[in-house]
This record gives structure tokens, C-alpha cells and sequence, in this order.
């Protein structure tokens, strides 16, 4: 609809309803990248600066909480650094290779009380680590691997099974019942079907179940805080915990080992973000 004069009537309505959106959206910015601005404001700052000059760019910028973090032994942020990629790694190498599995048999093979059984995975949805990981502590002592990087690394797989096999499973359930049938009918068997022709077909969602497996274990505090004892097996987000507790008095210090724990997730996700979007899209738009 145009007015007369040939022009676009203005549509009161519609700005309004776009500026509470850019607004909203504006507002959501501010305060996710605010603190982390402050953050590494305070990490290139001396303790007085960051006391008296908190909002202030650091002019000029000064290293010398970076490099006694990662120069002096007595912070172990490299050991904490081996630990957290020891756990990330191996828990996203279990995920994945269960995940795929049991989607995989979830998705295109048929048995007795498949139903039931895929139900019963779905249930994990509904228990999350904080409210059973007194049971699960129980457990793991029982087994006597407690203060044991392989307790966290069994923990956070099994908690992360549920999700990503629900992810997995739709994008498996889309992959055409023809193809399955002709590669059969070449001589595949199931596990033949599975490696060669769906896994290369499913590697969107793959990546995404990867990517944010990645993103959790890295950042899980809970798990290694009730497991983990001994300060040679701590990980980046307990250790970070622990160094707060401990140097908290000189807040640039803290701001420095929070920004270097923090890096190495926020540069995997610029490079992983694209990948996580387009495997979960693909994932919902073809179950």
C-alpha cells in the first residue's frame, strides 16, 4: 500500500515493533561483552589502575600479569591447560563415537522395545549433573576413581549422551530409506552403511554435537570441583576458582588468568560457530 504521492506509507507499527527488536538486541550485546571488556581492560592493568580506572582502556597496556601467569610454575596454568584439553578431547571423542552409534541404531534398525529403550535415554534430559551428582559421587567412589581426570571425563560424557543422541537420531532418521536398500543391495553390511555412507552425510551435525560437547567440558566447574583433590589434576575452571580464592586481593592478576582460561573457548567458537548453526539447522530442518 502507497500513498498518494507514490511514496511508501510509514508504518508506525512496524518501526516500533523493530526498534524494541534492535533495541532488545542492543541491550543483549552490552551486557555479554561489557565484563568481558572489563575484563581484559584489567588484565593490562596494574592493580592501582584497575582499582581507581576500572572503565578505562589500558594506555598502554601492560603484560606483566600475562607473563608471570604463564612463566611462573607456582600458578600451573599450563598443567591446568593440559588437564582441561586431556578432558575435553577424550570427552568429546566418547560422545561422539557413542552418540553416533546409538543414533545410528535408534534411527534405522528396527528391534523389540525400541521405543522403550529410546525413551529411557530421554529421561537423562530430565536429571541434569547438579542434581545427581551426589549419587554419581557415590558411584565413583564405590569404584575408586575419585581424584582421577578419567572420572570427570566418564561423568561428563554420560550427562551429554541424551541431547546430542536426540540430535543425531533426527538427522539419521532424514537419510532416504532408499539409499540404505541400494547400498544392501551392493553388498554393504549395517556398520558398512554406517561408516562409509552415513557418517560423511551426517558431518554438519557431527560437528555441532562436537563443537558444543567442546564448549561444555571446557567449561564445566561442577563435575572436576567434586571429583578432582589433588592441584596436579585441576582443570582451567577449577583452577581459575581456586586462584580467585587465592590472589583475590590483586583483582588485575585474577583478570588476567580469567581472560587466558577464557580465551581458548571464545577462539574456538568464532571458528566452530558457523558449524554449530548450520549442523543444528540442518539437524531440525530434516527431522
Amino acid at each position: 500500500m502507497t500513498a498518494a504521492h507514490g511514496r511508501p506509507r510509514w508504518n508506525k507499527r512496524k518501526f516500533f515493533s523493530r526498534f524494541f527488536q534492535y533495541f532488545i538486541l542492543s541491550l543483549i550485546v552490552v551486557i555479554v561483552f561489557v565484563p568481558i571488556v572489563i575484563l581484559i581492560f584489567g588484565a593490562l592493568k596494574t592493580r592501582g589502575e584497575f582499582m581507581t580506572q576500572p572503565y578505562v582502556p589500558p594506555i598502554p597496556p601492560r603484560w606483566d600479569n600475562i607473563l608471570a601467569i604463564l612463566q611462573k610454575p607456582s600458578y600451573s596454568f599450563w598443567q591446568m591447560l593440559r588437564n582441561s584439553m586431556v578432558v575435553m578431547i577424550s570427552t568429546t571423542v566418547g560422545v561422539v563415537i557413542i552418540c553416533s552409534l546409538a543414533a545410528f541404531v535408534f534411527a534405522r534398525m528396527e528391534f523389540r522395545s525400541k521405543g522403550f529403550w529410546f525413551n529411557l535415554f530421554t529421561l537423562g534430559l530430565m536429571f541434569p549433573i547438579n542434581i545427581a551428582i551426589l549419587p554419581v559421587y557415590f558411584v565413583l567412589r564405590q569404584l575408586d576413581i575419585i581424584d582421577n581426570l578419567f572420572a570427570v571425563i566418564l561423568v561428563q560424557t554420560a550427562f551429554q549422551l541424551s541431547g546430542n543422541i536426540m540430535i543425531l537420531r533426527g538427522f539419521f532418521t532424514a537419510i532416504p530409506a532408499e539409499l540404505q536398500d541400494a547400498a544392501y543391495i551392493d553388498g554393504c553390511t549395517s556398520f558398512d552403511f554406517f561408516w562409509r555412507i552415513l557418517l560423511p552425510l551426517a558431518r554438519p551435525a557431527l560437528g555441532a554435537v562436537a563443537a558444543l560437547t567442546m564448549i561444555i567440558s571446557w567449561n564445566d566447574l561442577l563435575v572436576p570441583l567434586i571429583v578432582l583433590n589433588s592441584d596436579k589434576l585441576w582443570t582451567l575452571p577449577l583452577g581459575t576458582m581456586q586462584f580467585q580464592g587465592q590472589y583475590g586481593q590483586d583483582l588485575s592478576l585474577v583478570s588476567a588468568f580469567v581472560a587466558l582460561s577464557a580465551l581458548p573457548t571464545i577462539i574456538f567458537y568464532i571458528f566452530a560457530e558457523r558449524q554449530i548453526v548450520s549442523g543444528l539447522t540442518a539437524g531440525a530442518v530434516k527431522g
